[in-house]
């Protein structure tokens, strides 16, 4: 059976590992003001942050509809025997729900709740690579990559509040106290729900280095496989963070850019280090 692995286009993964996995993407609409543009076509993370600054307002991001998930899927099944499509998660969006329900209308389209975003996802998808080289069912797949989908620790620590206030995902409180104490909070996904999990207090590098060593040491890791991945690259953190983690083991260490979805809501200087958990 060839089987297709499909992505919305928030799940950060880096284009080589694209190409390399036939990995297919649908993009999110990302909004620059009254002009519309495609996630990984025409606009960037850069494109975002340059907008904001230019404009004082902050782009806006449209889910993806049912109908153009029908399409998108009965083109996929031209070529494919089944698509196995990751979704951002259902929590946050509703694109993971319109894929769901487009799915229902062609056989074999197997929609994943990933209950995670950017590289969380990008995860589960190359996990569901690595079963396909493996030559096991798409059943078995699927139930496997469900079952992962509840263990992987997908979190970031972000510089400003400000981008997840005004698309309406922290309270104007929240904001207020983050500026007034200049905490970086973590942001993590707790039953596919952002939820701010802890405060770090001084310069953003700092508290990225006590950011990595807490998620590390509260959800053991599978040490197969881990993401790095920011809006924009922060130092010293992203070398010292990298290089802790080639001494600690892991087999696969990977770096991505997040796309102008996760972007447009986490702002720049975020950065998160995402693995399944043991």
């Amino acid at each position: 059976m060839k089987i297709c692995i499909s992505c919305d286009s928030t799940c950060d993964i880096p284009k080589d590992l694209l190409e390399k996995y036939d990995i297919h993407l649908m993009p999110i609409t990302i909004l620059l003001g009254s002009e519309e543009r495609k996630d990984g076509i025409n606009v960037t993370a850069q494109d975002v942050f340059d907008y904001a600054q230019n404009s004082g307002e902050l782009a806006r991001t449209s889910a993806v509809n049912v109908y153009e998930y029908l399409e998108y899927f009965k083109q996929l099944r031209q070529q494919y025997d089944a698509v196995i499509h990751f979704s951002l998660s259902f929590a946050i969006s509703s694109t993971g729900n319109n894929a769901l329900s487009a799915s229902h209308d062609i056989d074999n389209v197997y929609v994943i709740d990933t209950k995670s975003l950017s590289s969380g996802s990008g995860l589960l998808a190359l996990s569901c690579a690595d079963k396909i080289q493996e030559g096991k069912n798409i059943e078995d797949i699927v139930s496997e990559l469900k079952q992962e989908a509840e263990k992987v620790q997908a979190s970031f620590l972000v510089d400003t509040l400000k981008y997840l206030h005004k698309g309406g995902r922290c309270s104007s409180i929240a904001l207020l106290g983050a500026n007034l104490l200049k905490i970086k909070p973590r942001i993590s996904l707790v039953n596919g729900k952002m939820e701010m999990t802890k405060k770090y207090r001084g310069n953003i590098s700092d508290a990225l280095l006590r950011y990595f060593e807490d998620i590390i040491e509260e959800v053991e890791p599978n040490k197969k496989r881990v993401f790095v991945t920011y809006s924009s690259p922060v130092e010293p953190a992203r070398t010292q963070i990298i290089e802790r983690l080639k001494q600690m083991g892991f087999e696969e260490i990977l770096e991505s850019s997040a796309c102008a979805t996760i972007s447009t809501h986490c702002g720049p200087k975020t950065l998160g280090v995402l693995y399944i958990a043991k």
